[in-house]
């Protein structure tokens, strides 16, 4: 069972991507800022991390970097989640090391596939 680590401080977005993730087959562990974010990273080595943008304590650009400048976590694949619809914002989380970037409100399905796409491509992807 592929392992997520999910970033985010929003207590209700938290719950619910959380508990749909479940339902779809994977472990999920929770983070509620950036530098816990990077710890849990470093301990729990996850398949896959979905990181909040706007987050306390460190923010996601800077949660991404620590985590992509670590060589044993820089291949974990990291999709940006952020209210930020602008192009700009995409090429400043793409620039800060994540490999994909989806927007909120999240539409599942759209992020399942991307989730997927980036599993497979680390060899972990359950199908």
């Amino acid at each position: 069972m592929p392992k997520i680590l999910l970033v985010e401080d929003n207590e209700m977005n938290r719950d619910m991507l959380s508990r749909r993730l479940v339902r779809g087959g994977y472990e999920v562990i929770i983070a509620e800022d950036g530098a816990r974010g990077v710890a849990i990273a470093t301990s729990d080595r996850p398949d896959l991390i979905l990181m909040d943008m706007s987050l306390p304590v460190i923010d996601g650009w800077e949660a991404t970097r620590q985590i992509k400048a670590t060589p044993e976590l820089r291949k974990i694949p990291i999709i940006a989640l952020t209210a930020h619809a602008m192009a700009t914002d995409r090429d400043k989380a793409l620039k800060a090391g994540c490999d994909d970037y989806d927007t909120k409100p999240i539409e599942l399905q759209r992020l399942l596939g991307k989730i997927e796409t980036l599993l497979a491509a680390t060899g972990q992807w359950r199908s």
